[in-house]
């Protein structure tokens, strides 16, 4: 299965293009009890860099809905606290993805899913490791305030 994911990846997103469909997902900025932030690395795609853990919208399903489940599915994690930080837009392949940033508090241990991400962890703001992707490293940096707010992703 896990040989799959990034044919499935990849067919999804060039489908998706062909049509020209928009598409909606949920990223999640989860905090443990230190203040460290939880970076996921994915077995397909760019499974060279940390990113924050999310997903697409099903359909029928609210974005928070959405955030709960892909942080519990990623991770094994569960959302104490939850809160909508923003909406970015992003316009991958010609088409315009919707992207909900939720804010999140979490007392668990995140364990990868082993489907999905080779790697969970948490760490802490000022110390983002060298790989960290661009997007997740401007919203870790809003967050903090040492950069404004944007909406694009």
């Amino acid at each position: 299965m896990r040989r799959l994911m990034p044919i499935a990846a990849t067919l999804r997103r060039r489908l998706l293009a062909l049509l020209g469909r928009d598409t909606r997902g949920v990223k999640v900025l989860a905090f443990d009890r230190a203040a460290r932030v939880l970076l996921v690395r994915h077995t397909y795609g760019r499974g060279d860099l940390y990113m924050l853990p999310g997903g697409g919208i099903a359909r029928g399903e609210r974005p928070e809905q959405a955030a709960r489940r892909e942080l519990r599915e990623e991770t094994g994690c569960h959302a104490i606290e939850l809160a909508l930080i923003g909406r970015y837009e992003s316009q991958p392949d010609g088409r315009r993805d919707t992207i909900f940033l939720y804010r999140a508090l979490t007392d668990d241990t995140p364990v990868p899913d082993g489907r999905e991400l080779a790697e969970a962890t948490f760490v802490r703001t000022d110390e983002l490791p060298p790989a960290t992707s661009p997007a997740t490293r401007r919203r870790v940096e809003e967050w903090l305030g040492v950069r404004a707010r944007g909406t694009c992703w």
